[in-house]
């Protein structure tokens, strides 16, 4: 009887084990499809709105949702509705945020190499910047930064050439000494600030029209594809067009919500970005020249410095990458890397 006992208990073991191999593909079918089903939000924040940035994540959006089939979600939040931009770009190490759309230099708590990018007198047209972000060696780099800091790189463009907006006119070198002038968080552009005899005060982009309003700053580096559709005209009227440094943009994913996506996710989240980078450079070019005519139309000024005085401040600029990061090894390799890649796509 025993014996009976254990061979029954063996057919059954055998009987069960020959179901489970037939019905295991439509488990692992059903998985897939399971898989298949989920779908993924994307908050994708940044601190700009109607800039280059803005229209960068809507095309983006819209790709992933369509080459997704709907598997990915995006949604967009522009002009820090999900708080500052250090409060950004720290939700999307944790996973809160899924993407960001920040300069570079704004992530040098990250990592300081992140400010090369901020150097100025590295490129001296809008065509440079968007050959200069294309650089292999430059991509290599700029995305690769934050890897082990929770942050995926996927793009990087030129957003804006740079320039001074403030509540009196600088017509002059001479007009920046004693001003105080909010700069993007890099020692780039503090020292450079600095050698024009004004004081460089770090600061977010929320922070500067009520700073300008209350006297704490009297001008602020930045684009005018910022200060046009973020009605900067309530603050301040002059803008000085210096054209230095230029202000990039680079597209960081959150490493935790990318590694939670599926292989094939993956791959349209990349390849989608990369296909954004040189769709996105007209785009710039027409957005510069409405938001210059814009400023204009309602009253704001356009100011040019003297062609003598725009040639003296590039020389007083020229060393200021070189000067930074000498002391640095792994800041002055990288800065090597960006202003040879500088050079190559003159």
């Amino acid at each position: 009887m025993k014996l009976l006992g254990r061979k029954f208990i063996t057919a059954v073991a055998a009987a069960a084990g020959a179901i489970a191999l037939l019905l295991l593909p439509q488990t692992v079918a059903r998985a897939q499809d399971k898989i298949q089903d989920k779908t993924y939000v994307m908050k994708i924040s940044l601190p700009t709105l109607n800039d280059p940035s803005y229209f960068f994540a809507k095309a983006y959006a819209a790709a992933l949702e369509r080459d997704s089939d709907g598997r990915i979600k995006p949604e967009i939040y522009p002009a820090s509705q999900l708080g500052a931009i250090p409060r950004q770009i720290e939700g999307t190490q944790f996973g809160a945020i899924q993407c960001v759309l920040i300069p570079p230099e704004f992530f040098v708590g990250v990592d300081e190499r992140f400010e090369v990018t901020a150097s100025p007198g590295l490129v001296d047209s809008l065509d440079h910047g968007q050959r200069l972000a294309a650089d292999p060696a430059v991509l290599k780099l700029m995305l690769g930064l934050g890897a082990d800091k929770g942050l995926h790189g996927v793009a990087l463009f030129m957003n804006a050439p740079s320039s001074v907006i403030a509540k009196a006119a600088i017509r002059h070198l001479d007009d920046f000494k004693a001003k105080k002038i909010r700069v993007l968080a890099s020692p780039f552009q503090m020292q450079a600030i600095a050698r024009l005899g004004a004081t460089p005060v770090a600061m977010t982009l929320g922070d500067v029209v009520p700073a300008m309003q209350q006297g704490t700053i009297d001008g602020a580096v930045g684009g005018i594809v910022v200060w046009t559709p973020m009605h900067f005209q309530d603050a301040a009227k002059y803008v000085t067009e210096t054209g230095q440094p230029a202000v990039f943009a680079i597209v960081e994913i959150s490493s935790k919500w990318y590694e939670s996506l599926p292989p094939d996710l993956q791959k349209i989240v990349d390849r989608d970005a990369a296909a954004g980078q040189p769709a996105i450079a007209p785009v710039v070019v027409d957005i510069v020249d409405k938001t210059r005519k814009g400023w204009t139309d309602t009253g704001g000024e356009l100011i040019s410095l003297p062609a003598d005085e725009q040639a003296e401040m590039m020389k007083t600029f020229a060393d200021v990458g070189a000067d930074v990061s000498k002391t640095k090894p792994q800041l002055n390799e990288a800065y090597k890397i960006v202003i040879d890649a500088a050079q190559r796509t003159k």
